[in-house]
């Protein structure tokens, strides 16, 4: 199968379990969303693996999967979305369960699109390859918009999973990064 089916088909995948995942809320009346990161708290910290999964309603995960389904199939097509995905995923939530607002339960998957979006913004620069770099100029004109959602703002938005998916995504272009030099093994050649 071509990459770019298989890419598709796996994104496709992904988004049917996330709307599945929120039906079953909806019939719990949305008892399953208060899984996600509690900060500070250690019975918090599982929500660090089900925050993404989990969304406040149809709407909210529509917000977030109608970018991070393209930015996914764009991340597949690269070869780097599970070690991208991994770092994103981490540094996004440990940094909502250190800096969230106290007693707040914080969830949703738009860390994780912050950190492909900024993933593939500027793993161009990295690699230094010029056409990422200007793969990442056509997806910040197109999606560069979003990024203002990592400022702090009022509400329920949790804009620290934003800027801490989006630093995570950053951190996943420089240790994912073609370029980076490698350990040279000891003892030389076998």
């Amino acid at each position: 199968m071509p990459r770019w089916k298989r890419s598709a088909v796996i994104m496709i995948g992904i988004v049917v379990v996330l709307f599945a995942i929120e039906a079953i809320d909806v019939a719990m009346n949305g008892r399953l969303d208060q899984n996600g990161i509690i900060p500070r708290r250690i019975a918090g910290l599982d929500g660090i693996v089900w925050a993404p999964f989990l969304h406040a309603d149809f709407a909210h995960l529509i917000g977030n999967v109608i970018p991070g389904a393209v930015l996914g199939f764009l991340l597949l097509m690269s070869g780097r979305f599970l070690g991208v995905t991994a770092i994103v995923w981490v540094v996004s939530g440990v940094g909502v369960w250190l800096t969230g607002p106290a007693m707040s339960v914080t969830i949703g998957a738009s860390g994780i699109v912050f950190g492909w979006l900024t993933y593939l913004l500027v793993r161009g620069l990295f690699n230094r390859d010029v056409w990422q770099v200007l793969g990442g100029v056509v997806l910040l004109a197109v999606y560069g918009g979003i990024l203002w959602g990592m400022l702090p703002q009022g509400g329920a938005v949790s804009w620290q999973g934003h800027l801490f998916g989006a630093g995570g995504g950053v951190l996943a272009a420089w240790m994912l990064s073609d370029r980076r030099p490698r350990p040279e093994l000891k003892g030389g050649p076998r």
